[in-house]
């Protein structure tokens, strides 16, 4: 009985146990498929918000083509000198055979490009073919082309080739200005010489400025982009080619988060001349421009330093004729507003020689409107060169902090400066503005000085406090520098 009572309580125990397993069981597997559910909600959700790349991958990647350049060049001998013992060199230049024959070799390198005509056109980077003995082009059926170079502009980095071949599939050309960070994009080209890879990201910034690239307004991307992908194209969601990829930076020579594409309408431009010409002819007005800072508008009447410094005119040019001088501020360009310095070169440069432009700007303190006639930029002017010629003792200009010398007949400047100060001596305070000692004193705002006493009786006019702009001449360039009266009592 008693061991009766305890089976049966035992068996309870053990229903008991089974139940509770199986009501966990339950619950597991209910949160699984309720897991499940949200998993696929959440894909379902994502796969509305990311975007599917396949589609552009297989409209755009057979107008994508992979370039193959060689070029012979000459093996540099082993570097038999410069050790410092005369002794040891003289010995190891006697073991070069003399007159010996310089080998060569050939040179490979890879780019990407992208075909924008059925006719046999296609866009690809100057850097990739500039110098190249030979140039080879691959389509994404396999096939290959000797390709002719139509021309390339080094200013903006394109270049134009030519294949024999009809029927081809062609790009679709996009508008990059409708592009704005934060946009996806898609990049596909030959990173490393794998063909066709596709890479994606974002648009991080639009109209970068690097140097040394006057011309471009880059749009800056973190699609991964490796050497071998110059020259392929950066596209749009619509499949459309919004630019060329053309460089990264990079400490390690790989991708790392930031790159830079030209803009398709700037290549397009170039591209066109390529085909008409074999060139690029850019417009000119024959002045020189620097960014205008907060400081500097202020000194010249401006409440911000939006718009371009004008420091050289250069005599007979094209802005000279139209009443351009030193120390205007150009605000816009045929009613394109002008935001900073950079972007003058590239409107003027865009508009090709004998184009009428209409420039806005601030003119001896007042709102002017004058007219232009672009030349071709490779039109040389002449100027005539004078010679150096410093006379007078130094002089001390307590009020600036400078200690300056008479120059008159000022070499290698043009000819509308006739008088100068050269900067002998500078306070420390100074310096830490940026003028240095030999900079020249040619003039302050627009104001060109003929003598010390001119100079002397416009800073007269500067009261305390207030900003002084100086234009300056340092090496062969010109720019202003700000400076305030009384930077410091000088003893």
């Amino acid at each position: 009985m008693i061991k009766s009572v305890f089976q049966s309580k035992n068996g309870e125990k053990i229903m008991k146990k089974k139940a509770i397993v199986a009501i966990l069981g339950f619950a597991l597997i209910s949160g699984a498929l309720a897991d499940s559910a949200n998993i696929s909600t959440i894909n379902s959700n994502l796969s509305q918000v990311l975007p599917d790349f396949s589609g552009i991958y297989d409209s755009v990647g057979k107008s994508v083509v992979n370039i193959t350049v060689s070029k012979l060049v000459a093996e540099q001998f082993p570097n038999v000198g410069g050790t410092g013992d005369p002794l040891f060199d003289y010995f190891f230049k006697r073991m070069v055979p003399p007159n010996q024959q310089r080998k060569f070799k050939q040179q490979r390198a890879l780019g990407s490009g992208f075909i924008i005509s059925s006719d046999g056109y296609i866009l690809t980077n100057a850097h990739v073919v500039k110098d190249a003995d030979t140039v080879n082009v691959k389509l994404n059926d396999k096939r290959e082309f000797k390709a002719k170079v139509v021309g390339f502009d080094t200013a903006t980095d394109v270049a134009l080739l030519k294949i024999a071949a009809l029927n081809l599939p062609s790009v679709k050309i996009g508008n990059p200005n409708n592009m704005k960070p934060g946009n996806w994009v898609v990049a596909i080209g030959s990173p490393f010489g794998l063909e066709n890879t596709i890479t994606q990201g974002t648009i991080s910034a639009m109209s970068r400025n690097l140097p040394d690239d006057a011309y471009i307004p880059f749009i800056q991307t973190d699609a991964p982009i490796n050497p071998g992908n110059s020259g392929g194209p950066l596209l749009n969601l619509k499949g459309e080619v919004i630019g060329i990829n053309s460089q990264i930076y990079s400490q390690s020579g790989g991708y790392m988060g930031i790159a830079f594409a030209i803009p398709i309408d700037y290549a397009i431009t170039v591209s066109n001349q390529l085909k008409a010409t074999g060139k690029v002819t850019r417009g000119k007005l024959g002045i020189a421009v620097q960014p205008l800072t907060d400081d500097l508008a202020k000194s010249f009447g401006l409440p911000n330093g939006k718009g371009a410094l004008v420091n050289t005119v250069e005599p007979n040019s094209p802005a000279a004729k139209a009443g351009v001088q030193v120390g205007d501020i150009i605000l816009k360009v045929n009613g394109q507003e002008v935001t900073d310095s950079i972007m003058l070169p590239r409107i003027v440069g865009q508009l090709g020689p004998d184009k009428k432009v209409i420039l806005t700007m601030w003119h001896n303190g007042k709102l002017t409107s004058l007219t232009a006639v672009t030349i071709a930029m490779d039109n040389a002017i002449a100027q005539n060169d004078k010679q150096d010629n410093r006379n007078g003792q130094e002089i001390e200009i307590p009020k600036l902090g400078l200690t300056v010398q008479e120059l008159s007949n000022l070499v290698l400047l043009p000819r509308e400066f006739s008088f100068g100060l050269v900067i002998q001596n500078v306070k420390v305070e100074v310096q830490m503005l940026g003028v240095m000692q030999d900079d020249l004193i040619v003039g302050i705002g627009s104001h060109n000085i003929t003598s010390l006493k001119d100079f002397n009786n416009i800073i007269a006019k500067y009261p305390v406090g207030s900003r002084v702009p100086l234009k300056l001449i340092r090496g062969n360039n010109r720019q202003y520098m700000t400076l305030f009266i009384p930077l410091i009592v000088v003893k």
